[in-house]
């Protein structure tokens, strides 16, 4: 056996006996669930084996999950390829078919037959077609590397061998990524499809219902769901959009539940969680809280504000801002509960805590011994750094959408011969069919100012010259980058190898001076130690593991990959005096209800159904469950991930964490960590009941075991 074997059969070990100690928590592979989490699954009421949830040599649970578009999950719910995810995973699809005339976003879509259902372009659906261990392979000739930059190149030398051997003559692609920071890697075999279509969505008063006021909040009233369907060429294989495609025949999809849930029952949830933190020290938990959360928060708020009251104004506006906001609503949001979170739960001091345990542990070991004090000193060398590309990233490359666009210019002369000009046209249409010149502008203002402020030492001569009022001015009247025709016009001249007109535009000059004082001045030294950053804590997590294995619990951080976590229906109390139920009803929703109010409006429809108890099949005891807790460890990319009960049952579909939980990416308290759901009986009825697309149900498998 090799080093990097050793090392793989050392974690395996003490990833046991760290399972013993505790019974929640945790983000798991899913080929490791024999060896790790079945006994104590089954033991919490799973009825399941591993096998059922992960195989490679027969249809499993696994076969009915899917990375919807990269950025969420999704399951498959019939024989014919229907997919099931949230309405805000689905939400610009939704605003991409939508316009002022047909303004799906207000009043929903159903497809009521295949023909009505329509394609997505660029929209992707991928399997997991099985996983493998591929560590040695990976570090084989690589431990010896002294500098981490070197190291980092080689291995994904190896990676790119390793992933192109696995897929040869194949129609698959491959993921290898690192875990615990690279002490170890897998490889995950996927198929990818490419022509996906919209099927049906509720309108946002029922999908959003609530909308800001009530996201990252429990209780919940949200219908956040929306269907769509795979579609495959005569052999079932992936292919382009075409007309003769047919809906694809999936190895599994999941049967839907029909019983009554109760609190206490099993949960499970499958998905691809986006990113965790579980092993950050305390000094990068302390930037987070006090520079970076706060920083992203002020600029969010600014950003939000002025779309806000520009999208009130005007529909056009509305729909061309509606899927933005709802993406930059939703971290807004999360960082400010995450940072309530983190105080509230003594987050900083329970990380020292476990440092010093750690030290003291170590004690005696020299190399171990260095590992604390070094990671500090780098993450304070860094600290002004860091936040200056924060509010570059956010102010600039993602908040003042004319600079914005100006620096994908930037990008793509410095490209060269290498640049994809047909990808620069698509993404130019893309963004001018979502602009607002006048919106735009005004969030310029607040934000060159927020800049000027927070990054005194990194600032182009454009804003050391200039008044902030006359320099934007200048941008949003000058340069060709207000309009589609303009810009064009300007890549017609760079095509003919004209760079001279590009080179004078007011928003191009600041662009580009920006970008190369982030490339020259801020970002050298933030990778510089960020590579030495990454080396001390893979040194450090893999040395926690081996001294303090009783300490917590370890697992790999979510990075994208597909996991499982478990747990039950649970209700929770978030503060003093107040207890929480895990479920919600019509009734509470009505209670919300406000007439022609933006949040909590509902749609006539609703209002009839409700007056008459016409809940049909998807009552339990005359009431219709809207939505429900449990104890499942999630993060963003868990978004549209089916929720499991024991025998493997869809129940509901998970969208959002409690405000409490926001913190969980960074640490995990099972007191008051729950994640929320969409009752799938609540999905049923709107899809029957609100939209009349009963066929749909048809295509189902309803379980009903009592």
């Amino acid at each position: 056996m090799n080093h990097s074997g050793k090392i793989s059969f050392i974690f395996l070990i003490v990833l046991l006996q760290s399972f013993c100690v505790f019974s929640e928590e945790g983000m798991w592979l899913p080929h490791l669930l024999k060896q790790l989490n079945e006994a104590d699954m089954q033991a919490k009421g799973m009825k399941m084996t591993a096998e059922d949830i992960y195989s490679v040599n027969k249809g499993s649970l696994k076969d009915a999950v899917i990375s919807f578009g990269g950025f969420c999950t999704g399951e498959i719910i019939s024989n014919q390829g229907l997919i099931l995810t949230n309405h805000h995973c689905g939400f610009r699809q939704i605003q991409y078919h939508s316009s002022v005339e047909k303004d799906y976003i207000t009043h929903g879509f159903w497809a009521m037959n295949s023909s009505e259902e329509m394609p997505c372009p660029g929209l992707t659906a991928t399997f997991i077609v099985r996983i493998e261990k591929v560590t040695d392979k990976i570090l084989e000739g690589i431990l010896g590397t002294t500098s981490e930059e070197v190291r980092q190149t080689n291995i994904q030398k190896k990676i790119e061998e390793v992933g192109a051997e696995a897929v040869k003559n194949t129609h698959y692609d491959y993921v290898i990524r690192p875990f615990f920071y690279g002490n170890e890697y897998y490889m995950f075999i996927t198929e990818t499809f490419k022509d996906v279509r919209m099927v049906g969505s509720p309108p946002s008063s029922i999908g959003n219902f609530g909308k800001d006021s009530d996201n990252w909040m429990w209780p919940r009233h949200t219908g956040d769901f929306s269907l769509f369907r795979i579609y495959a060429n005569a052999e079932n294989k992936p292919a382009e959009y075409a007309t003769t495609n047919v809906p694809f025949t999936p190895r599994y999809f999941f049967p839907i539940n029909m019983e009554t849930l109760k609190e206490g029952d099993f949960t499970m949830v499958f998905g691809f969680p986006g990113r965790t933190q579980q092993y950050l020290t305390s000094y990068a938990v302390k930037q987070l809280k006090e520079n970076i959360n706060p920083t992203r928060i002020e600029i969010r708020k600014i950003i939000l504000d002025k779309w806000s009251e520009n999208m009130r104004l005007s529909d056009e506006v509305r729909i061309k801002y509606a899927a933005k906001y709802a993406g930059k609503s939703n971290y807004y949001k999360k960082w400010q509960g995450e940072n309530n979170g983190l105080v509230r739960l003594n987050t900083l001091a329970k990380k020292i805590e476990m440092e010093n345990a750690f030290v003291n542990k170590v004690a005696g070991n020299k190399e171990l011994e260095k590992l604390l004090p070094d990671l500090k000193e780098h993450y304070l060398a860094i600290e002004k750094h860091t936040l200056a590309r924060e509010v570059y990233s956010e102010a600039i490359l993602s908040g003042i959408e004319l600079l914005t666009l100006s620096n994908v210019f930037v990008q793509y002369l410095q490209l060269g011969q290498k640049a994809d000009i047909q990808k620069l046209k698509s993404y130019i249409e893309k963004h001018f069919k979502d602009f607002d010149l006048k919106t735009d502008k005004e969030v310029a203002l607040p934000l060159l100012n927020v800049y000027s402020k927070r990054n005194k030492d990194f600032l182009p001569i454009a804003l050391k010259q200039k008044k902030i009022e006359l320099l934007i001015n200048e941008l949003y009247t000058q340069s060709a980058f207000t309009s589609k025709e303009k810009t064009l016009k300007l890549l017609s001249y760079i095509e003919k190898g004209n760079t001279s007109k590009i080179k004078k535009d007011p928003a191009y000059i600041l662009a580009f001076e920006m970008a190369n004082i982030y490339q020259n001045k801020v970002q050298p030294l933030c990778n510089q130690n960020e590579y030495k950053i990454e080396l001390l804590s893979r040194k450090y997590v893999k040395a926690l593991i081996e001294n303090l294995p009783d300490y917590r619990k370890y697992y790999p951080d979510a990075n994208g990959t597909l996991r499982i976590s478990y747990g039950i229906i649970d209700g929770y109390e978030p503060r003093d005096a107040v207890a929480y139920s895990p479920f919600t009803t019509f009734e509470g929703m009505m209670e919300k209800y406000i007439p022609n109010n933006e949040e909590f409006d509902l749609p006539p429809k609703m209002l009839e159904l409700y007056q008459n108890k016409d809940y049909g099949q998807y009552a339990d005891n005359g009431q219709l469950i809207i939505c429900f807790a449990a104890s499942n460890h999630t993060t963003g990319g868990n978004s549209g991930s089916p929720i499991i009960n024991a025998k493997g049952h869809l129940i509901g579909l998970n969208f959002d964490r409690s405000w409490e939980s926001t913190m969980s990416d960074i640490a995990y308290d099972t007191s008051i960590c729950r994640n929320i759901g969409v009752n799938i009986k609540y999905v049923l009825f709107v899809i029957d009941k609100f939209a009349g697309a009963g066929y749909l149900i048809n295509e189902m498998k309803l379980v009903k075991e009592n």
